[in-house]
């Protein structure tokens, strides 16, 4: 494989095809670019924006789904490095088709944006809040110790629940979530699909109890699964997944 040369010559936007690339920078509100058209400084502008542009929820301005995945997969990772503790919530707005049907999609949007401001305001710059579904979220909170889990996870609930969407004159609608969390398995190589699986257990718990409220495992997961087994000492036993 040939090394890539130091420096590269001016590019040509019209050649590059990049039409619709600027386009799409120009309507998430990236109008200036540095540098002149097809310098390298403008071409990274553009990369970069589009990069954010494929890591951001449209309506929300959130990490999506993919970014959510990328960044679960690099702190089930530090966990099993580092031992340090992390936790992941999974959201879910408490009769969110209801809102849909009643009030139209447009107030939905907005209830959907309303849980977004608060989750921005509930979180360290260190955790990652992410829309991953129509009305699901997420956060990544690295290093957050037992001892503070439901402290947060409560405090973010609280803070939806006095969030107040107006439309119209007569309109005042009230919000809640449901919120379940999990921590990552420390010191064990463990799966994003695992960890998002014992969160969302401890959501569907937080629903079946009547919404509106907060469940986290009592205590950080002990035991290792099978799947965890394999993966730590690199084997897995034909028995073990059945």
């Amino acid at each position: 494989m040939s090394a890539l040369p130091e420096s590269l010559p001016p590019a040509d936007p019209a050649a590059l095809q990049l039409d619709r690339a600027l386009q799409l920078l120009q309507q998430s509100g990236r109008d200036a670019l540095p540098g002149a058209p097809g310098s390298a400084a403008w071409l990274q502008a553009v990369i970069d924006g589009l990069c954010e542009i494929s890591s951001r929820d449209a309506l929300t301005g959130l990490s999506n789904r993919r970014a959510f995945e990328a960044a679960l997969n690099r702190e089930i990772d530090r966990v099993a490095r580092s031992g340090e503790p992390a936790l992941l919530l999974m959201l879910d707005i408490d009769h969110f088709k209801r809102v849909n049907d009643h009030h139209g999609h447009i107030v939905g949007d907005q209830v959907i944006c309303a849980v977004a401001e608060c989750l921005a305001e509930c979180v360290r710059p260190m955790d990652l809040p992410a829309r991953i579904g129509g009305e699901e979220f997420a956060v990544i909170l690295p290093n957050c110790p037992p001892a503070f889990g439901q402290t947060v996870a409560e405090r973010i609930r609280q803070r939806i629940e006095q969030k107040v969407i107006t439309a119209g004159l007569s309109l005042r609608l009230g919000i809640t979530v449901s919120v379940g969390g999990a921590y990552a398995p420390q010191w064990v190589r463990s799966t994003p699909a695992l960890w998002t699986e014992r969160a969302d257990l401890q959501l569907y718990r937080a629903k079946s109890e009547g919404r509106n409220r907060t469940c986290l495992e009592p205590t950080p997961v002990s035991n290792v699964s099978a799947e965890e087994k394999g993966l730590l000492f690199g084997t897995t036993m034909p028995g073990d997944l059945e």
